[in-house]
């Protein structure tokens, strides 16, 4: 394996992307667009090692919960750098209640972070997956903050959401019409 199939593996395993060609040229609008206001950031959290949480798991206690690792906090601080270079040095951050959300919220360094439960995961309790959905849709199309807009939440509430899966640190670039319709625009 040469030095450049080594990078793109390591930027993919920690969910980076290398912007090359037209993807370079995509991602510069997808940036500009939150920047803008005109497209909303949602992320799954950075790289936390498992699956799911513990038996013992409690929502207010990290100790129980499936949490970052160190490659996961390197991997929040090298995305939020990532909204830097791209002309975002600040945003409106909502984060589920669970703390590998929550500290890669932080992490990012883009401002306070705001718990919006309507981001906690459903993992284990699949009836509130509905509800819970349409809750976030129907913040989403109240939002009247101007400027950036982050979210970070699970893969089970993004797939939900949009019809699409996340990699660990992965951003998906969207838009919401006021029927609370999804737009996926690009995917960083």
């Amino acid at each position: 394996m040469n030095m450049f199939h080594r990078l793109a593996a390591l930027l993919f395993a920690v969910g980076l992307t290398l912007p090359l060609g037209a993807r370079a040229a995509d991602e510069a609008a997808l940036w500009q667009a939150a920047s803008d206001g005109e497209a909303i950031v949602i992320m799954r959290h950075a790289l936390a090692p498992g699956v799911g949480d513990p038996a013992n798991f409690d929502v207010t206690d990290c100790t129980t919960q499936r949490n970052l690792d160190v490659a996961g906090r390197a991997q929040s601080r090298e995305i939020g750098e990532r909204f830097r270079v791209a002309g975002i040095a600040s945003a409106a951050v909502y984060s589920s209640a669970w703390c590998r959300c929550r500290e890669t919220a932080q992490l990012l360094g883009l401002g306070d972070v705001t718990t919006l439960p309507a981001l906690n995961s459903f993992f284990r309790a699949w009836e509130r997956q509905e509800a819970q959905t349409n809750d976030l849709r129907a913040w989403l199309t109240q939002w009247g903050g101007d400027g950036p807009l982050v979210l970070v939440s699970h893969q089970v509430n993004i797939r939900a959401l949009t019809g699409l899966s996340t990699r660990s640190g992965e951003m998906l670039f969207m838009r919401i019409a006021k029927d609370g319709a999804v737009e996926v625009l690009g995917a960083i």
